[in-house]
C-alpha cells in the first residue's frame, strides 16, 4: 500500500439495483426495514467494532463498478449486495476479481429458496464468503465477518 497509513480498517458496502426500494419491495422476501436504517445499524456496529464503513447503493452497473475500483485503491474489505446484478454481472464479478478486495456477498432473503434463477451467483466463486437469508442481520453477520477475515490476516 505503498507509504498510505492505515488507522482504521475501512470497508465499502455496496449495494446493487432496487435496494434503495427496502422497507416497501416485497417485504414478505426482503423485510420492512429501509436501506437507510440498514446503513445507519452498520455504522453504529463498525463503531463498535473499531472500524469504518462507507455505504454506498447504485441501480446503475458502471456505477458500482467505478465504485468497487475506488474502493479497490481506499478500502481494505468489501461487503456487497449486488441485488439482481448477482446473477447476471460478469462485470461486477470482474471488477472485485480485478481489485482482488476480499469481499463478502451478503443478501437479505436465502437466494436458494427462491427462483430458480437467483440459485446462481458470479460473485460467490470469488468471495471469501456469502451470508444469505437473514434479513438486515446478513449485513451484520458480513460485517463481522469481514472484520474478523481482515484482523487475522
Amino acid at each position: 500500500m505503498g507509504s498510505k497509513t492505515i488507522d482504521l480498517l475501512n470497508i465499502l458496502v455496496l449495494n446493487g439495483p432496487n435496494l434503495n426500494l427496502l422497507g416497501q419491495r416485497e417485504p414478505s422476501f426482503y423485510g420492512l426495514a429501509t436501506l437507510a436504517e440498514i446503513d445507519a445499524m452498520l455504522v453504529r456496529e463498525a463503531e463498535a467494532l473499531g472500524v469504518k464503513v462507507e455505504c454506498y447503493q447504485s441501480n446503475h452497473e458502471g456505477a458500482l463498478i467505478d465504485a468497487i475500483h475506488r474502493a479497490g485503491e481506499e478500502k481494505q474489505g468489501l461487503i456487497i449486495n449486488a441485488g439482481a446484478y448477482t446473477h447476471t454481472s460478469v462485470a461486477l464479478r470482474d471488477a472485485i476479481a480485478g481489485v482482488k478486495l476480499p469481499t463478502v456477498e451478503v443478501h437479505l432473503s436465502n437466494i436458494y429458496q427462491r427462483e430458480e434463477f437467483r440459485h446462481h451467483s458470479y460473485i460467490a466463486p470469488i468471495a471469501i464468503g456469502q451470508i444469505s437469508g437473514f434479513g438486515a442481520n446478513s449485513y451484520r453477520l458480513g460485517l463481522l465477518a469481514i472484520v474478523e477475515y481482515l484482523q487475522q490476516k
